[in-house]
């Protein structure tokens, strides 16, 4: 074979080094839990950064060691991010929404060594630290908290680290990250990133039909850090010298916009939950915050309603609706509109960035039916299979988890959703939360985007619930605006014509807010607990 390229591995260290060299002046801002904003410049997280990983290389990580970290989003999470696989270890961010139990399993199943731990979060450490077994913990301090005995503070470390530690090799496939699932279908499964899988992730974030990150951006990261890398951004930032925002534990709707004024944030990110509390806050008070013209808003972890887009369009700001997930590290699809749609009508525009859209490159997907078939031509429908350049071929220790995978190697995410002509995705729905009512399957998705379009519904959750003729019925969950009152029949008149006949939920509960997982949907399984015996009149 003739080889006509030389060889260059795509590795985090590469990304590392290009933010000083390139951006040396580009900062990193953090709101820090006491609202101090502390700023930091890429020259100054290169030098800390580098610390920090000579520091854990004298403690004795080495390649493949698993180093924890349990911290909000700010300048020393971000130096955690690089610093971590410098030293030849693995990044492991812990969830601090999960239940102590669970985080403490979570570290004990990846055999964290080291934990670095905010101070802030202390007093939930000390609820799991019996469970995970951690060789040191390294306390950022921020609050003035005391040190539990044996940790040492973040700052002595890098002060203190040695200034002739040799940092290792690393190569492309070498083991740099991990994240675990939020756990709500079983135990969490834990998913392993290699160099190459975050340094192609993060070329994909710079495309200009997927999140266009650049230079040019101001970037907050309101996805937490411990949210699958938070969608990859802090690499993608380092990688392209985009500024940084971190709002720290401040994630109220004016905190938030009051960081996007001062900043001048062009770019965002999170879940609708946030966005939704933000568009509630600008409709109170439009003219309080100047923003950036055309600031975009990535939104993923859930479906963004179609009326949440229009709504932040009539604000200037831009709604981009991402998709992906824990095992897709996680940037799988992004919907944006392409030349074949610039003579459609707005109606038609709006629905179609209400979807999923289109695959990354690198990035494939399919839909199987029923019956395991994969339809080849035009529309599909089906369970979502996708596999590419940064999808999980397996889940960490966990054989028995192997039939998420196809005997062909196509990850099965558990979505239900259609393609189109252009392989464009569209999610109708989980394969746990369908609904079979007389034989018929009923999206429970598209009945939940519905309803959050009225205009006195703040937000909704539709279920299954047992039903003595129909074997399933929908059940709508619906939180009212602030000051607002509906009814079951204006809701129920809202969907006619909407929906089939036969889909409206015959049952509206309302009620004064919906259980949600530690990454911001809708909890499902709590409500089909809740509402199990429900009794149909």
């Amino acid at each position: 074979m003739i080889h006509t390229m030389m060889r260059y591995e795509l590795t985090v260290d590469s990304i590392f080094k290009r933010a000083a060299a390139h951006f040396p002046e580009t900062e990193i801002v953090s709101r820090l839990p006491s609202k101090e904003v502390v700023r930091r410049t890429y020259a100054d997280f290169s030098k800390r950064a580098s610390a920090l990983a000579r520091a854990l290389v004298g403690m004795g990580i080495g390649k493949g060691d698993r180093v924890a970290t349990l911290m909000w989003n700010h300048y020393a999470h971000v130096e955690a991010y690089y610093a971590i696989p410098l030293a030849g270890g693995v990044l492991h961010t812990l969830n601090l929404r999960l239940h102590p139990d669970d985080i403490g399993y979570i570290a004990a199943h990846a055999n964290d060594r080291v934990l670095i731990v905010d101070d802030v979060l202390l007093p939930l450490y000390e609820k799991f630290k019996h469970i995970a077994k951690f060789e040191k913990v390294i306390v950022v301090s921020m609050t003035g908290q005391p040190l539990p005995q044996g940790a040492v503070e973040y700052e002595t470390v890098l002060r203190d680290a040695p200034k002739d530690a040799v940092l290792p090799a690393l190569h492309e496939e070498d083991p740099m990250g991990m994240c675990y699932t939020s756990g709500t279908t079983g135990k969490p499964k834990g998913v392993v990133y290699a160099h190459r899988t975050i340094a192609l992730h993060s070329m994909s974030v710079g495309l200009v039909d997927n999140l266009g990150l650049s230079s040019h951006d101001t970037v907050l990261a309101v996805v937490p850090m411990f949210h699958v890398n938070a969608w990859g951004l802090p690499f993608a930032a380092v990688m392209l010298g985009a500024k940084q925002v971190m709002p720290g534990p401040h994630l109220d709707a004016v905190s938030l916009l009051d960081l996007m004024e001062t900043e001048k944030v062009t770019m965002a990110a999170g879940v609708p939950t946030i966005w939704l509390a933000i568009l509630q806050a600008l409709e109170k008070e439009p003219t309080r915050w100047k923003l950036q013209p055309g600031l975009r808003m990535v939104v993923g972890g859930s479906a963004a309603p179609e009326s949440m887009i229009r709504a932040f369009d009539r604000f200037g700001m831009r709604i981009v609706h991402a998709w992906g997930m824990t095992e897709t590290a996680p940037l799988g699809t992004v919907s944006n509109l392409g030349p074949d749609t610039e003579s459609w009508t707005d109606d038609q525009k709006y629905a179609l960035r209400a979807t999923q859209g289109t695959p990354s490159p690198f990035i494939e997907l399919r839909t199987m039916g029923e019956k395991g078939e994969c339809p080849k031509d035009g529309n599909t429908s089906g369970e979502l299979e996708v596999r590419g350049a940064w999808v999980a071929g397996n889940y960490y220790e966990l054989p028995e988890e192997k039939d998420r995978w196809s005997p062909d190697g196509w990850f099965r995410t558990g979505d239900v959703a259609t393609l189109d002509g252009h392989g464009r995705m569209r999610i109708t729905d989980r394969t746990k939360d369908l609904i079979k009512s007389g034989g018929e399957w009923i999206s429970s998705v598209e009945l939940e985007n519905i309803l959050m379009g009225h205009p006195l519904v703040k937000e909704a959750a539709v279920i299954a619930v047992p039903h003595p003729k129909w074997a399933e019925r929908p059940l709508a969950v619906v939180v009212p605006k602030e000051g607002a009152s509906v009814t079951e029949a204006e809701l129920r008149g809202y969907l006619e014509g909407k929906v089939a006949k036969w889909w409206i939920p015959e049952a509206i509960d309302f009620i004064d807010v919906i259980p949600r997982t530690s990454a911001g949907k809708f909890l499902k399984s709590a409500l089909r607990e809740k509402y199990k015996d429900w009794k149909w009149e």
